[in-house]
């Protein structure tokens, strides 16, 4: 399924983002999360930045 969705954004102006996942531990548990979003080229800097703050 994966492939799917990446190969529809591969059309069109899908090539202007780029899929950023960020990974968090949990201080109760000592589990890591992760949450993934699409975010703009432009923004790949910020959104990495403030996910390190």
């Amino acid at each position: 399924m994966a492939k799917k969705s990446v190969a529809s954004l591969q059309k069109g102006g899908g090539k202007e983002f780029t899929k950023v996942i960020i990974t968090t531990k949990s201080t109760k548990t000592g589990a890591y999360t992760f949450k993934e979003s699409m975010v703009h080229n432009d923004r790949v800097k910020e959104v990495v930045a403030a996910a390190g703050k």
